[in-house]
Protein backbone atom coordinates (compact mmCIF):
# COMPACT_ATOMS: atom_id res chain seq x y z
CA UNK A 1 0.00 0.00 0.00
CA UNK A 2 2.75 2.42 0.85
CA UNK A 3 4.94 1.74 -2.37
CA UNK A 4 1.39 2.67 -4.25
CA UNK A 5 1.22 5.61 -2.53
CA UNK A 6 4.49 6.58 -3.25
CA UNK A 7 4.46 5.39 -6.97
CA UNK A 8 1.20 8.00 -7.06
CA UNK A 9 2.63 10.81 -5.40
CA UNK A 10 5.92 10.04 -8.01
CA UNK A 11 3.16 9.91 -10.87
CA UNK A 12 1.28 13.82 -9.63
CA UNK A 13 5.14 15.25 -8.77
CA UNK A 14 6.10 14.18 -12.85
CA UNK A 15 2.85 15.58 -13.99
CA UNK A 16 3.52 19.20 -12.22
CA UNK A 17 6.56 18.77 -13.51
CA UNK A 18 5.17 19.06 -16.61
CA UNK A 19 2.72 21.82 -16.51
CA UNK A 20 4.56 23.93 -13.55
CA UNK A 21 2.63 24.07 -9.84
CA UNK A 22 1.51 27.52 -11.09
CA UNK A 23 -0.97 26.37 -13.97
CA UNK A 24 -3.20 23.93 -12.18
CA UNK A 25 -3.75 26.77 -9.31
CA UNK A 26 -4.18 29.25 -12.00
CA UNK A 27 -7.05 26.82 -14.31
CA UNK A 28 -8.65 25.85 -10.83
CA UNK A 29 -9.17 29.69 -10.07
CA UNK A 30 -10.41 30.25 -13.87
CA UNK A 31 -12.67 27.53 -14.23
CA UNK A 32 -14.56 28.04 -10.78
CA UNK A 33 -16.45 31.22 -11.88
CA UNK A 34 -18.73 28.07 -14.20
CA UNK A 35 -20.10 26.54 -10.77
CA UNK A 36 -20.62 29.79 -9.18
CA UNK A 37 -23.01 30.61 -11.86
CA UNK A 38 -24.35 27.43 -12.70
CA UNK A 39 -25.24 26.86 -9.39
CA UNK A 40 -26.34 30.33 -8.22
CA UNK A 41 -28.32 31.66 -10.71
CA UNK A 42 -31.40 29.51 -9.86
CA UNK A 43 -30.54 31.56 -6.27
CA UNK A 44 -30.17 34.88 -7.79
CA UNK A 45 -33.08 34.88 -10.11
CA UNK A 46 -35.35 33.32 -7.30
CA UNK A 47 -34.02 36.13 -5.12
CA UNK A 48 -35.03 39.07 -7.85
CA UNK A 49 -37.89 38.18 -9.66
CA UNK A 50 -39.30 35.74 -6.46
CA UNK A 51 -40.29 32.73 -8.89
CA UNK A 52 -38.47 29.49 -8.40
CA UNK A 53 -39.26 28.69 -12.10
CA UNK A 54 -37.80 31.77 -13.84
CA UNK A 55 -34.65 31.14 -11.97
CA UNK A 56 -34.78 27.18 -13.37
CA UNK A 57 -35.49 28.54 -16.40
CA UNK A 58 -32.98 31.07 -16.89
CA UNK A 59 -30.36 28.81 -15.42
CA UNK A 60 -31.01 26.14 -18.11
CA UNK A 61 -30.21 28.50 -20.70
CA UNK A 62 -27.44 29.89 -19.11
CA UNK A 63 -25.94 26.05 -19.05
CA UNK A 64 -27.50 25.06 -22.56
CA UNK A 65 -25.54 28.39 -23.95
CA UNK A 66 -22.30 27.14 -22.58
CA UNK A 67 -23.78 23.84 -24.15
CA UNK A 68 -24.15 25.75 -27.59
CA UNK A 69 -20.85 27.11 -27.70
CA UNK A 70 -18.40 24.97 -25.81
CA UNK A 71 -17.17 22.60 -28.78
CA UNK A 72 -16.74 25.79 -30.92
CA UNK A 73 -14.70 27.50 -28.41
CA UNK A 74 -12.29 23.86 -28.76
CA UNK A 75 -12.55 24.03 -32.58
CA UNK A 76 -11.21 27.05 -32.27
CA UNK A 77 -8.94 26.33 -29.99
CA UNK A 78 -7.47 23.79 -32.60
CA UNK A 79 -7.54 25.61 -35.31
CA UNK A 80 -6.27 29.12 -33.90
CA UNK A 81 -4.72 27.77 -30.44
CA UNK A 82 -5.63 28.71 -26.76
CA UNK A 83 -3.98 31.83 -26.11
CA UNK A 84 -6.31 34.20 -28.71
CA UNK A 85 -9.49 32.07 -28.20
CA UNK A 86 -9.14 32.01 -24.01
CA UNK A 87 -8.24 35.54 -23.33
CA UNK A 88 -11.26 36.68 -25.87
CA UNK A 89 -13.74 34.46 -24.41
CA UNK A 90 -12.17 35.54 -20.81
CA UNK A 91 -12.83 38.98 -20.82
CA UNK A 92 -16.19 38.75 -23.10
CA UNK A 93 -17.34 36.18 -20.23
CA UNK A 94 -16.59 38.76 -17.61
CA UNK A 95 -18.43 41.39 -19.04
CA UNK A 96 -21.19 38.81 -19.69
CA UNK A 97 -21.78 37.90 -15.83
CA UNK A 98 -21.11 41.71 -14.98
CA UNK A 99 -24.37 42.33 -17.47
CA UNK A 100 -26.14 39.21 -16.24
CA UNK A 101 -26.00 40.26 -12.25
CA UNK A 102 -27.41 43.90 -13.16
CA UNK A 103 -30.05 42.56 -15.30
CA UNK A 104 -31.24 40.31 -12.58
CA UNK A 105 -30.77 43.28 -10.29
CA UNK A 106 -32.79 45.70 -12.34
CA UNK A 107 -35.83 42.85 -12.13
CA UNK A 108 -35.70 42.73 -16.48
CA UNK A 109 -38.42 40.65 -18.02
CA UNK A 110 -37.85 37.10 -17.78
CA UNK A 111 -36.96 36.89 -21.80
CA UNK A 112 -34.21 39.66 -21.35
CA UNK A 113 -32.85 37.35 -18.56
CA UNK A 114 -32.82 34.05 -20.60
CA UNK A 115 -31.30 36.13 -23.59
CA UNK A 116 -28.53 37.41 -21.13
CA UNK A 117 -28.01 33.66 -19.92
CA UNK A 118 -27.70 32.64 -22.70
CA UNK A 119 -25.05 34.99 -23.81
CA UNK A 120 -23.25 34.51 -20.01
CA UNK A 121 -22.88 30.50 -20.97
CA UNK A 122 -22.12 31.02 -24.44
CA UNK A 123 -19.01 33.19 -23.55
CA UNK A 124 -17.76 30.65 -21.01
CA UNK A 125 -13.81 30.26 -21.87
CA UNK A 126 -13.94 26.15 -21.58
CA UNK A 127 -10.80 26.63 -19.15
CA UNK A 128 -11.60 23.30 -17.39
CA UNK A 129 -11.49 21.27 -20.61
CA UNK A 130 -8.96 23.26 -22.59
CA UNK A 131 -6.51 22.66 -19.16
CA UNK A 132 -7.25 18.77 -19.74
CA UNK A 133 -6.49 19.11 -23.83
CA UNK A 134 -3.16 21.35 -22.45
CA UNK A 135 -2.08 18.70 -19.87
CA UNK A 136 -2.11 15.99 -21.80
CA UNK A 137 -0.02 17.60 -24.72
CA UNK A 138 2.65 18.65 -22.35
CA UNK A 139 2.92 15.21 -20.59
CA UNK A 140 3.14 13.49 -23.91
CA UNK A 141 5.46 15.70 -25.29
CA UNK A 142 7.68 14.45 -22.75
CA UNK A 143 7.24 10.59 -23.54
CA UNK A 144 4.56 10.05 -20.36
CA UNK A 145 2.70 6.80 -20.61
CA UNK A 146 -0.69 6.07 -20.36
CA UNK A 147 -0.74 6.14 -15.93
CA UNK A 148 1.17 9.91 -16.33
CA UNK A 149 -1.92 10.94 -18.71
CA UNK A 150 -4.77 9.24 -16.71
CA UNK A 151 -3.13 11.16 -13.72
CA UNK A 152 -3.82 14.31 -15.64
CA UNK A 153 -7.09 13.84 -15.90
CA UNK A 154 -7.69 12.36 -12.48
CA UNK A 155 -6.10 15.92 -11.60
CA UNK A 156 -8.19 18.27 -13.54
CA UNK A 157 -11.29 16.06 -12.65
CA UNK A 158 -10.51 16.73 -9.16
CA UNK A 159 -10.39 20.54 -9.49
CA UNK A 160 -13.68 20.51 -10.99
CA UNK A 161 -14.97 18.50 -8.30
CA UNK A 162 -13.57 20.70 -5.75
CA UNK A 163 -14.52 23.95 -8.07
CA UNK A 164 -18.25 22.84 -7.42
CA UNK A 165 -17.78 22.13 -3.88
CA UNK A 166 -16.30 25.86 -3.75
CA UNK A 167 -18.79 27.21 -6.08
CA UNK A 168 -21.58 26.83 -3.92
CA UNK A 169 -19.79 27.65 -0.82
CA UNK A 170 -19.26 31.04 -2.27
CA UNK A 171 -22.88 31.44 -3.27
CA UNK A 172 -23.86 29.91 0.33
CA UNK A 173 -21.64 32.75 1.81
CA UNK A 174 -22.62 35.31 -0.14
CA UNK A 175 -26.08 35.13 0.35
CA UNK A 176 -25.85 34.93 4.15
CA UNK A 177 -23.56 37.85 4.34
CA UNK A 178 -25.91 40.02 1.94
CA UNK A 179 -26.99 38.75 -1.87
CA UNK A 180 -26.03 35.53 -4.20
CA UNK A 181 -25.00 39.17 -6.40
CA UNK A 182 -21.75 39.08 -4.24
CA UNK A 183 -20.98 35.64 -5.47
CA UNK A 184 -21.67 36.91 -9.29
CA UNK A 185 -19.08 39.80 -9.05
CA UNK A 186 -16.21 37.91 -7.16
CA UNK A 187 -16.62 35.15 -10.22
CA UNK A 188 -16.68 38.14 -13.22
CA UNK A 189 -13.26 39.27 -11.91
CA UNK A 190 -11.66 35.61 -11.15
CA UNK A 191 -12.54 34.62 -14.85
CA UNK A 192 -11.20 38.06 -16.12
CA UNK A 193 -7.63 37.87 -14.47
CA UNK A 194 -7.32 34.31 -13.73
CA UNK A 195 -8.52 33.40 -17.37
CA UNK A 196 -6.36 36.00 -18.96
CA UNK A 197 -3.22 34.45 -16.75
CA UNK A 198 -4.45 31.17 -18.55
CA UNK A 199 -4.18 31.86 -21.87
CA UNK A 200 -0.80 34.20 -21.35
CA UNK A 201 1.18 31.08 -19.45
CA UNK A 202 3.71 29.95 -21.44
CA UNK A 203 2.32 26.71 -21.84
CA UNK A 204 -0.49 27.76 -23.92
CA UNK A 205 1.70 27.08 -26.77
CA UNK A 206 1.77 23.57 -26.01
CA UNK A 207 -1.56 22.47 -28.26
CA UNK A 208 -0.59 24.12 -31.63
CA UNK A 209 -3.06 25.25 -33.81
CA UNK A 210 -3.59 22.86 -37.03
CA UNK A 211 -1.34 24.10 -39.92
CA UNK A 212 -3.12 26.29 -41.76
CA UNK A 213 -2.97 25.06 -45.64
CA UNK A 214 -0.87 27.48 -48.51
CA UNK A 215 -3.72 30.63 -49.70
CA UNK A 216 -3.92 28.42 -53.59
CA UNK A 217 -4.20 25.03 -51.72
CA UNK A 218 -7.59 23.51 -50.52
CA UNK A 219 -8.43 23.22 -46.42
CA UNK A 220 -7.39 19.67 -45.71
CA UNK A 221 -10.23 17.38 -44.65
CA UNK A 222 -10.80 17.67 -40.49
CA UNK A 223 -10.46 13.45 -39.36
CA UNK A 224 -13.75 12.01 -38.64
CA UNK A 225 -14.64 11.84 -34.50
CA UNK A 226 -14.37 7.73 -34.41
CA UNK A 227 -17.59 5.77 -33.61
CA UNK A 228 -16.31 5.11 -29.83
CA UNK A 229 -16.43 9.01 -29.30
CA UNK A 230 -19.90 9.54 -29.71
CA UNK A 231 -20.49 6.55 -27.98
CA UNK A 232 -18.58 8.24 -25.13
CA UNK A 233 -20.44 11.61 -25.26
CA UNK A 234 -23.80 9.76 -24.97
CA UNK A 235 -22.85 7.73 -21.76
CA UNK A 236 -21.41 11.40 -20.32
CA UNK A 237 -24.73 12.96 -21.55
CA UNK A 238 -26.41 10.26 -19.33
CA UNK A 239 -24.33 11.16 -16.55
CA UNK A 240 -25.48 14.45 -16.77
CA UNK A 241 -28.85 13.75 -16.27
CA UNK A 242 -27.71 11.53 -13.15
CA UNK A 243 -26.17 14.41 -11.61
CA UNK A 244 -29.45 17.22 -12.84
CA UNK A 245 -31.72 14.22 -11.34
CA UNK A 246 -29.80 14.23 -7.61
CA UNK A 247 -29.27 18.05 -7.96
CA UNK A 248 -33.33 18.29 -8.31
CA UNK A 249 -33.42 15.65 -5.53
CA UNK A 250 -31.19 17.00 -3.04
CA UNK A 251 -33.11 20.88 -3.61
CA UNK A 252 -37.05 19.23 -3.44
CA UNK A 253 -35.80 17.10 -0.45
CA UNK A 254 -34.08 19.92 2.04
CA UNK A 255 -37.12 22.10 0.97
CA UNK A 256 -39.46 19.46 1.98
CA UNK A 257 -37.51 19.24 4.89
CA UNK A 258 -37.08 22.70 5.66
CA UNK A 259 -33.57 22.80 5.65
CA UNK A 260 -33.21 24.29 2.05
CA UNK A 261 -30.07 26.26 3.37
CA UNK A 262 -27.98 22.87 4.11
CA UNK A 263 -28.80 22.19 0.05
CA UNK A 264 -24.73 23.65 -0.43
CA UNK A 265 -23.70 21.72 2.14
CA UNK A 266 -24.90 18.82 0.83
CA UNK A 267 -23.51 19.28 -2.74
CA UNK A 268 -20.31 19.92 -1.14
CA UNK A 269 -20.12 16.60 0.80
CA UNK A 270 -21.05 14.91 -2.61
CA UNK A 271 -18.13 16.76 -4.05
CA UNK A 272 -15.30 16.31 -1.09
CA UNK A 273 -15.39 12.47 -1.20
CA UNK A 274 -16.26 12.57 -5.34
CA UNK A 275 -12.61 14.49 -5.25
CA UNK A 276 -10.57 11.76 -2.63
CA UNK A 277 -12.01 9.24 -4.97
CA UNK A 278 -10.74 11.30 -8.12
CA UNK A 279 -7.09 12.04 -6.76
CA UNK A 280 -6.67 8.29 -5.95
CA UNK A 281 -7.84 6.81 -9.43
CA UNK A 282 -3.79 7.57 -10.47
CA UNK A 283 -3.12 4.69 -8.29
CA UNK A 284 -5.83 2.37 -10.40
CA UNK A 285 -3.26 -0.20 -12.38
CA UNK A 286 -2.75 0.49 -15.96
CA UNK A 287 -3.93 -3.32 -16.66
CA UNK A 288 -7.12 -2.37 -15.47
CA UNK A 289 -8.45 -1.15 -18.61
CA UNK A 290 -10.69 2.04 -19.55
CA UNK A 291 -13.54 0.19 -20.91
CA UNK A 292 -13.65 -2.05 -17.73
CA UNK A 293 -12.84 0.75 -15.32
CA UNK A 294 -16.28 2.43 -17.31
CA UNK A 295 -18.05 -0.48 -17.27
CA UNK A 296 -17.83 -0.87 -13.37
CA UNK A 297 -17.80 2.98 -12.41
CA UNK A 298 -21.28 3.49 -14.59
CA UNK A 299 -22.79 -0.29 -12.48
CA UNK A 300 -21.25 1.13 -9.22
CA UNK A 301 -23.37 4.76 -9.87
CA UNK A 302 -26.39 2.87 -10.65
CA UNK A 303 -26.54 0.94 -7.65
CA UNK A 304 -25.37 3.57 -5.28
CA UNK A 305 -28.09 5.83 -6.85
CA UNK A 306 -30.54 3.87 -5.31
CA UNK A 307 -29.74 4.77 -2.34
CA UNK A 308 -30.87 8.32 -2.71
CA UNK A 309 -34.20 7.43 -3.95
CA UNK A 310 -35.34 5.92 -0.34
CA UNK A 311 -33.42 8.81 1.74
CA UNK A 312 -36.04 10.47 3.67
CA UNK A 313 -34.10 12.55 6.31
CA UNK A 314 -31.00 14.73 6.38
CA UNK A 315 -28.44 12.51 8.11
CA UNK A 316 -29.83 9.61 5.53
CA UNK A 317 -29.06 12.37 2.94
CA UNK A 318 -25.53 13.37 4.25
CA UNK A 319 -24.83 9.50 4.17
CA UNK A 320 -26.39 9.05 0.89
CA UNK A 321 -24.63 11.33 -1.04
CA UNK A 322 -21.50 10.62 0.23
CA UNK A 323 -20.91 6.94 -0.85
CA UNK A 324 -22.68 8.06 -3.95
CA UNK A 325 -20.08 10.45 -4.42
CA UNK A 326 -17.09 7.83 -4.31
CA UNK A 327 -18.17 6.70 -7.51
CA UNK A 328 -18.79 10.14 -9.62
CA UNK A 329 -15.52 11.30 -10.45
CA UNK A 330 -14.54 7.67 -11.39
CA UNK A 331 -16.87 7.96 -14.05
CA UNK A 332 -16.20 11.52 -15.04
CA UNK A 333 -12.34 10.58 -15.01
CA UNK A 334 -12.81 7.65 -17.47
CA UNK A 335 -15.18 9.34 -19.94
CA UNK A 336 -12.69 12.13 -20.67
CA UNK A 337 -9.44 9.28 -20.39
CA UNK A 338 -11.60 7.20 -22.86
CA UNK A 339 -12.47 10.92 -24.96
CA UNK A 340 -8.77 11.73 -24.88
CA UNK A 341 -7.18 8.11 -26.56
CA UNK A 342 -10.24 8.23 -28.78
CA UNK A 343 -10.09 11.61 -30.63
CA UNK A 344 -7.90 12.80 -33.30
CA UNK A 345 -4.77 14.30 -31.73
CA UNK A 346 -5.86 17.45 -34.19
CA UNK A 347 -9.32 17.75 -32.56
CA UNK A 348 -8.41 17.25 -29.08
CA UNK A 349 -9.56 20.42 -27.48
CA UNK A 350 -12.88 20.15 -29.53
CA UNK A 351 -13.58 16.76 -28.25
CA UNK A 352 -12.48 17.81 -24.66
CA UNK A 353 -15.43 20.33 -24.83
CA UNK A 354 -17.66 18.36 -26.64
CA UNK A 355 -17.29 15.72 -23.79
CA UNK A 356 -17.56 18.53 -21.26
CA UNK A 357 -20.57 19.95 -23.17
CA UNK A 358 -22.25 16.51 -23.14
CA UNK A 359 -21.91 16.46 -19.49
CA UNK A 360 -23.29 19.57 -18.62
CA UNK A 361 -26.35 19.93 -21.22
CA UNK A 362 -27.27 16.67 -19.60
CA UNK A 363 -27.43 17.99 -16.06
CA UNK A 364 -28.97 21.42 -17.63
CA UNK A 365 -32.23 19.86 -18.88
CA UNK A 366 -32.87 17.45 -16.07
CA UNK A 367 -32.54 20.06 -13.72
CA UNK A 368 -35.29 21.99 -15.11
CA UNK A 369 -37.41 18.47 -16.08
CA UNK A 370 -36.65 16.91 -12.59
CA UNK A 371 -37.24 19.99 -10.72
CA UNK A 372 -40.58 19.98 -11.86
CA UNK A 373 -41.59 16.44 -11.28
CA UNK A 374 -40.10 16.78 -7.58
CA UNK A 375 -42.78 19.29 -7.22
CA UNK A 376 -45.36 17.14 -8.80
CA UNK A 377 -44.14 13.63 -6.91
CA UNK A 378 -41.71 14.40 -4.82
CA UNK A 379 -37.61 14.14 -4.48
CA UNK A 380 -37.67 10.42 -5.05
CA UNK A 381 -39.16 11.11 -8.83
CA UNK A 382 -36.22 13.09 -9.15
CA UNK A 383 -33.94 10.91 -8.27
CA UNK A 384 -35.18 8.02 -9.62
CA UNK A 385 -34.66 9.75 -13.09
CA UNK A 386 -31.13 10.03 -11.72
CA UNK A 387 -30.61 6.14 -11.12
CA UNK A 388 -32.30 5.22 -14.66
CA UNK A 389 -30.14 8.00 -16.41
CA UNK A 390 -27.25 5.33 -14.33
CA UNK A 391 -28.76 2.29 -15.38
CA UNK A 392 -28.50 3.40 -19.04
CA UNK A 393 -25.49 4.67 -19.14
CA UNK A 394 -23.96 1.46 -17.45
CA UNK A 395 -25.71 -0.18 -20.52
CA UNK A 396 -23.93 2.31 -22.98
CA UNK A 397 -20.58 1.46 -20.86
CA UNK A 398 -20.88 -1.88 -22.19
CA UNK A 399 -21.06 -1.19 -25.93
CA UNK A 400 -17.75 1.01 -25.69
CA UNK A 401 -14.05 -1.15 -27.03
CA UNK A 402 -11.07 0.93 -25.21
CA UNK A 403 -9.46 2.78 -28.16
CA UNK A 404 -6.37 1.65 -28.91
CA UNK A 405 -3.12 3.36 -27.34
CA UNK A 406 -1.60 5.90 -29.35
CA UNK A 407 1.13 5.24 -31.81
CA UNK A 408 2.73 7.90 -32.44
CA UNK A 409 3.77 11.04 -31.24
CA UNK A 410 0.68 13.74 -30.66
CA UNK A 411 0.65 16.70 -32.80
CA UNK A 412 1.09 18.64 -29.73
CA UNK A 413 4.46 17.49 -29.72
CA UNK A 414 5.24 17.60 -33.44
CA UNK A 415 6.91 20.74 -34.59
CA UNK A 416 4.99 20.32 -37.98
CA UNK A 417 1.07 19.70 -36.30
CA UNK A 418 0.71 16.56 -38.66
CA UNK A 419 1.40 13.80 -36.28
CA UNK A 420 -1.96 11.39 -35.99
CA UNK A 421 -2.36 9.79 -32.10
CA UNK A 422 -5.28 7.29 -32.82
Amino acid sequence: MAQAAGGTSATYREVLGATGTLLPVISFFGRLPVAVIQFGSVLLITRTSGSLATGGTVACALALGQVAMGPVVGRLADRRGQRSVVLCCSLLNALAIACYTLGALAGLPTPLLVALGVFAGATVPGIGPLARARGVALVRRGGADERVVNTVLSLESTMDELSFVLGPALIGVAAFVGHPAYAFGAAALLVAGCGTAFALHPTATAVRPATAPAPKQPRARRPRMPREVRLVRLGLVLLGVLLGGCGAGITALTQKLGQEDQAGLVYAAMGVMSAVAGLSMAAVPERFGLALRWRVATAAAALLSLLLIGTQNMPGLYVAVTVFGAVFAPNLITGFGLTERAVPGERLAEGMTFAASAFVGGQAVTLAVAGRLAESHGPAAAFTVGSVAAALAFGVALLVKAPAAPGVTPVAATPSGSGRRV
